[in-house]
């Protein structure tokens, strides 16, 4: 009972000094590739990097300490983080501290759900994600994931468009009119260490690697170089003007946003109330308002795309300062300082005594040292209606990668495996995690497989990791400023490339062409409605569930006849000639009340197609199900064929089926020397019988008979 409620506490039978040394290596080499990999991910959920190191703190060892799987390395992963963010940009600015505050949440909602499920035992709800709409799904999410990410590779900014492509072509129409050419060489250059250093030896921690080297060098050559100035010193006019009406725009927006607020109160009074004139006004009004909000940021939008695309020459003066001229256009005899400057804009009032000028690439920055607060996400029931959706698909997406990584590993190790365990331990993961400043968390496929390859024993290695992530969190934060925000782009973009898998579609095709289609169809979707990644999902389980419901309705009942070694196989796939004096039928599926007619119509047209037609064998062993629907059709198609003269027969039934023709006493009406133990019986008992003055010289029921004639 103990190690149920507490997993973790079956560690430490038989352990040795020989597991705790190897655990101990594999956690910091899991903490080595965690680290880097964690910023990454936190930049792609839209939360600040350092958001990363707190979802690796508590979750790792929460996981590990209540999952089943020993060596599953759980944190952030791409593709949640990828979900997180789409789940998100629909309610807050990214980065924002409503954006942080609804993530919180979110991991707070997907941990509950996950325990539920777990506590419920209902982890085969995840069977809903069929693999060919994962596959689909995970194609798809790896190319966004990868795209997503040129922009910090160029160095370019603009603004997210409805669309994931829309705004791909914007990053892509940027890049053509200006690339900082060192943040791509920095990005080039942690490609080339990570791609390297994995072909030489695969056990060095290349990630590491990649960001140490590069941070150094972008402290050593000053790659981060930003300056503060007064609008004065932009001398421009074009663009000191630009500057005030984007403030203008933000400013109008800020305050029908507070108008918006105050109307959908009244609003709610009305409707409270039952004051309909007063409800129709507000909603008018709100709608009103709604429009010219819409307009509004429209014309922020076309506002910062032009300030974005200004480039400026920096001209220092006597006394140090700064002083800005559009480029190449400076005055003649003034030396500029040979850097290209853009202007830092994002969607807040610009501070025009305090402009942040650009003039190196961007770095993480300043990370706060210390542990985060812990606290219990602030709950707004509004807010948990709209995230809800989302969390139930994070929490099937996250477990199911989880399971998949932990089961390939179990394979190896010869470890048993609890899902439902498993789910209790991603859901605690994440509901403490949110608690701790964590956004969702799943188990990782790659950190997973170098703490398999690292020699972990147990779940101590996790424990480890979360120590190590704890040790840098208080003392190394420092060293992280100068980490290029391109080389944890290059880290998201390395990463994400094991996601893709082509092979997955073809294996899809040929196991079943429909399962191909449906890959195909999610992949497709995916794509094309993103950064919405739930419609591309809820596309794949729609097409899923309606190709199961269609093949339920339709099962496949096929004509029995007998081939070369004298065993009953489908006429139609193997070219035999069927019986004309007795149709063997076999049903192949549950018999419910979806399918119940389509059995009545397949004996009915075999009726009328077989005037010489004398006995019906219905062989019933791939019915492992009848409801009352199915037994009613049953009573009918008994009623149906011996009403003509003919008579019907039942083989192969099993003890459930059995068991519902004994309650409803359908059994006494099709009678018990009519139902047989297999068809061999069923054909030996009544084959004499439906031949009687017949007129068939070569039955293939007793004969190898092909349809173009006897073989």
């Amino acid at each position: 009972m103990l190690t149920k409620i507490f997993p973790f506490l079956g560690w430490f039978k038989k352990y040795s000094g020989t597991a705790f040394r190897a655990d101990i290596l594999s956690g910091l080499t899991v903490a080595l590739v965690l680290i880097p990999q964690s910023m990454a991910y936190a930049q792609l959920a839209g939360m600040p990097a350092y958001y990363g190191l707190y979802a690796s703190l508590l979750p790792p060892m929460v996981a590990a300490l209540f999952g089943s799987s020993r060596q599953l390395a759980t944190g952030p992963v791409a593709v949640v983080s990828l979900m997180t963010a789409a789940s998100l940009e629909p309610l807050a600015t990214a980065g924002s501290e409503g954006y942080i505050a609804y993530a919180l949440l979110l991991a707070l909602l997907v941990g509950i759900f996950q325990f539920l499920l777990g506590v419920l035992r209902l982890g085969l709800v995840v069977n809903f994600l069929s693999h060919p709409v994962v596959n689909g799904f995970t194609n798809a999410a790896a190319i966004i994931i990868a795209s997503s990410q040129l922009s910090k590779m160029f160095g370019v900014y603009v603004d997210k468009a409805d669309l994931h492509f829309e705004t791909i072509m914007r990053v892509i129409h940027g890049a053509m009119h200006y690339t900082h050419l060192p943040t791509l060489g920095m990005g080039a250059l942690a490609f080339a260490i990570m791609v390297g250093l994995k072909k030489i030896n695969p056990k060095i921690p290349n990630v590491l690697c990649a960001v140490v080297i590069t941070t150094l060098l972008s402290w050593s050559i000053g790659f981060n170089h930003d300056a503060r100035v007064n609008i004065s010193a932009i001398q421009d006019n074009e663009a000191q003007a630009l500057i005030k009406d984007f403030n203008k725009t933000v400013v109008d927006i800020d305050n029908l946003g507070v108008k918006r607020t105050e109307i959908a109160g009244l609003e709610d009074k009305a409707k409270a109330d039952k004051n309909q004139v007063g409800y129709l006004d507000a909603e008018h009004d709100l709608a009103v308002v709604n429009y010219q909000v819409k307009l509004l940021k429209h014309k922020s939008h076309e506002y910062r795309a032009k300030l974005r695309s200004l480039l400026f020459n920096g001209v220092e003066q006597e006394g140090g300062d700064l002083v800005f001229f559009i480029k190449d256009s400076a005055p003649e005899g003034m030396k500029t300082d040979g850097r290209i400057w853009r202007l830092s804009i994002g969607n807040k009032v610009l501070n025009t005594e305090s402009l942040k000028m650009m003039g190196g690439g961007a770095v993480v920055g300043n990370v706060p040292s210390g542990f985060p607060e812990i606290a219990v996400p602030s709950l707004d029931f509004k807010v948990i209606i709209k995230l809800f959706p989302f969390a139930v698909i994070i929490s099937l997406l996250g477990f199911m990668e989880a399971i998949s990584i932990a089961k390939a590993m179990a394979a190896k190790t010869g470890q048993r495996l609890d899902p439902n365990q498993e789910l209790i331990g991603q859901g605690l993961a994440n509901m403490l995690g949110a608690c701790g400043s964590s956004y969702p968390a799943s188990g990782s496929f790659s950190r997973s497989a170098v703490n398999l390859q690292a020699g972990a024993v147990t779940g101590l290695s996790s424990v480890f990791t979360s120590a190590i992530v704890a040790v840098t969190l208080m003392f190394f934060t420092p060293l992280l400023y100068h980490l290029p925000q391109a080389v944890l782009a290059a880290v998201i973009m390395m990463a994400v490339i094991g996601l893709i898998n082509a092979s997955g579609f073809i294996h899809a095709w040929k196991a079943q062409k429909y399962d191909g289609a449906i890959s195909i169809i999610s992949f497709i979707a995916t794509l094309a409605f993103a950064p919405h990644l739930d419609k591309g999902i809820m596309i794949g389980v729609a097409l899923s569930l309606g190709v199961f419901l269609y093949k339920s309705m339709r099962p496949r009942v096929a004509a029995l006849s007998k081939d070369e070694n004298q065993v009953l196989r489908d006429a139609s796939v193997h070219g035999l000639r069927v019986c004309s004096h007795i149709a063997v039928v076999r049903f192949g599926g549950p018999l419910f009340f979806a399918n119940a007619s389509f059995l009545e119509d397949q004996i009915t047209d075999r009726i009328i197609k077989c005037p010489e037609l004398k006995h019906i064998i219905l062989v019933c062993n791939g019915i492992n199900d009848i409801d009352a629907s199915g037994e009613e059709a049953l009573s009918l198609i008994i009623d149906t064929v011996r009403s003509g003269g003919r008579d019907i027969s039942l083989s192969g039934v099993n003890e459930a089926v059995m068991d519902v023709l004994e309650r409803t006493h359908l059994l006494e009406k099709i009678g018990r020397d009519h139902v047989f133990a297999d068809t061999d019986t069923a054909l030996c008992k009544t084959h004499a019988q439906a031949h009687q003055d017949g007129s068939e010289i070569d039955c293939p029921l007793t004969t190898y008979c092909r349809i173009n004639g006897n073989a």
